[in-house]
This record gives structure tokens, sequence and C-alpha cells, in this order.
């Protein structure tokens, strides 16, 4: 367990501005909307405040505010944020990002969930946050091959009961995140007590049983239909993505960014609204300076090595106490409860009026307020 620093030179940030300065935008055409993939006039505008306003140094202590470790487990150095409550009973609680995303979502929970106290709420309910970096994202080193969520969450078990100590736990996710958290209350069910989730990404093997399950799933594939494109490649031929993204800023802000408009409740604001140019440019920089987007994109294909979506195969299910927070522009449409029951043991079913994919940026007061609901009932 090494405490890890952030701190990359003015040298390299300001060789990332000249990559961005040098794109020739005269050479795409101008579809200033988002018909055919990301918006040229919106990304402009973000690579221009990128070079003239963006302030790395300044991103880098609010990141380094935060306690960064990394750890040794089995082939891997996995990076996490550490972050004690401030009960002698907190609870312990890993949080787990995913794609295109990065520990960067949770800084808008942390002190709620870490030091309620200080936010007005009841402090009887408190967590330790554990908030590593998927293997092959960012800081965590990547593996020789690419990894699934079902192998990552192996690693995350031993992170929370060998280096850290903790004889039992807790998982939350969205994205990735949120599979990795329901394979820990699958398979590691006698460390991790229960899991808290705003996505739902495995599946039924026997598939929709009445007519709304049927009408959600072809509803579901209906809305997809437009999304398989980065999903097929990251899970297919990620290398070859690879060599386009490589050295080019540009390209690596248009394939996420684009991520970001398109799974975001953007119903009554806009993108930068939202999230602000800086946490949307810090995310990017740290794919970019990490040199990681490749093998970010890794654990798309190593979903499909372990057999995909289904969960099931032998019958089970996640038996331990399972909360799920619903937001209504998260990017896979949850199935009716009847289909999620199936699968999980559900204590908790909250829906939200707003908010989408990325719920620990877009919504981190309802994402709070539903995560202490959980454990108060649990308690």
């Amino acid at each position: 367990m090494k405490k890890f620093d952030i701190n990359y030179s003015e040298e390299i940030i300001n060789e990332i501005k000249e990559k961005i300065l040098k794109f020739n935008w005269d050479k795409l055409p101008d579809f200033n909307n988002w018909d055919l993939g990301i918006n040229k006039e919106v990304l402009r505008d973000i690579c221009s405040y990128w070079v003239t306003k963006y302030n790395w140094k300044k991103e880098q202590e609010k990141l380094n505010s935060f306690k960064h470790f990394i750890s040794n487990i089995d082939d891997l150095n996995i990076h996490y944020v550490y972050e004690k409550g401030k009960s002698p009973n907190a609870i312990p609680l890993l949080i787990s990002h995913g794609w295109p995303g990065s520990f960067l979502e949770f800084n808008k929970v942390i002190g709620p969930l870490t030091n309620p106290k200080k936010y007005g709420l009841d402090d009887s309910i408190c967590f330790d946050l554990v908030m590593p970096s998927i293997p092959g994202f960012v800081f965590s080193s990547a593996p020789k091959y690419p990894y699934g969520p079902r192998k990552i969450a192996t690693y995350y078990d031993k992170l929370m009961t060998e280096i850290l100590n903790y004889e039992t736990y807790y998982a939350q996710g969205g994205d990735w995140g949120g599979a990795i958290s329901t394979w820990l209350g699958y398979d590691h069910y006698e460390n991790c007590k229960g899991i808290h989730l705003n996505i739902m990404i495995v599946r039924d093997k026997n598939g929709p049983q009445d007519e709304a399950e049927k009408e959600w799933q072809k509803r579901f594939k209906h809305e997809q239909s437009l999304e398989e494109g980065y999903r097929t490649m990251q899970a297919t031929k990620p290398q070859t993505l690879a060599f386009a993204m490589t050295d080019n800023p540009v390209g690596v802000a248009a394939w996420i960014l684009e991520k970001f408009y398109g799974w975001s409740d953007l119903r009554k604001k806009s993108l930068i609204e939202v999230y602000g140019y800086d946490d949307l440019i810090t995310n990017l920089m740290l794919y970019i300076l990490t040199n990681s987007f490749n093998s970010a994109s890794w654990i798309y294909f190593g979903r499909r090595e372990e057999g995909g979506r289904i969960i099931n195969f032998d019958g089970g299910k996640v038996n331990v106490p399972t909360a799920c927070a619903l937001y209504p522009k998260e990017l896979l449409s949850w199935p009716p409860k009847s289909y999620v029951d199936r699968l999980f043991n559900i204590v908790q079913w909250n829906e939200y009026p707003s908010g989408g994919h990325f719920a620990a940026l877009e919504e981190p007061n309802t994402l709070v307020k539903d995560i202490r609901s959980f454990f108060k009932k649990l308690k």
C-alpha cells in the first residue's frame, strides 16, 4: 500500500496543448449537430477552452486533495482513492467507475458520504470509501491480455480483504462498476454483504417472461441500435482503434465527449451546464496523460471472452441485499422490476425524475440520498 501523488510537468501539459492547437479543423465538415456523432462546434469550443483557460495545475491540486494509493495485487498494480469516514463506525464501501469515466466521477459524493455531519446529514451512516481505477484505466496497470468485470471483481475483493483488511464490505457502481459490483455480490458474497447499483448490465439466460418484459426488450434493442458501434469496436478490435487515438487528444476528446452527451440527461441543461468544462477536460486528461485510452477499452473485449451479460448460467442469483437507483436517461434502460427480481435480492428500488448514466456527477445529491437510504434499511 504505497501513497501516490499525481504529478505531471508543465512541459508534458504544453505538449498536449500543442497537439490540440495544430489540429486542422478545416479538414472536417461542419456538422454542428449530433446526428453523425460528435458535434464539431461543441468539440471545438471545449478544445478552445482547453488550450486557453483550462488550468491543469489547479485541477491536479484538486485531485491530490484526496488520498491516492497503489497496491500490488497478484500481477497488477491497482490505483485507488481511499477516504476514511469521520465516524468510528464507518462502513467500508467500494465504489467503482466505468468507461469512459474515472475516479474523478466521485468527487462530489466523497464529502457527504465520508463526513455527513459537515453536510447536515445524520452521521450514524458514514463510510470508508475505496474507489479503485479499473485495471488498464489511468493509474492502474493493464493486464497482459484483457480482463472482464468478473475477473476484475476478484482483484477488488482482494483489495478490500487482503490489502485494506476489511472482514466485510459493500459495493456500489454504475457502468462497468455496476457489473463489477454485481459479480462481487454473486461470487464474493462471504465478504461483500450488499450492493448498490445505478445500472442493470447483466441478463437472465431465460429472457423476458411476460408481455411487459418482452416490450422492454424490444424497446431496448431499438434504443441500442445506434449505440452498438463503439461497443462492438472496443469488444472486437480495440487495438485498431488505439492506433487512431494514441497521440491524438482531439480524437480522444471526440470519442469520449460524444458519450457524455449521448448518455446524460440534457433535457433542461447543456453538456457544459451539467458537467462544466473543467471536469470534462480533466477526465480526458487522465486518459491522455496515462496513455490508457487503449487498455481502458479492453474490458469490453474481456467481458465478451468471459461469456457476455448472462449471470445465471447455473441458475443462481445475487442473494446479497441489493439497491437499485433508476435514472431516466440511463444509457441501458432498466428492465421491469419483475425481471431484475429474478437475478437480485432487491430490498430498495427507487426511480428518479432526472439524471443519466453518470449519476455521481449528474445527480450527486440523489445518489448520496439513495445510498444512505439503503444502508438505513440494512441497519
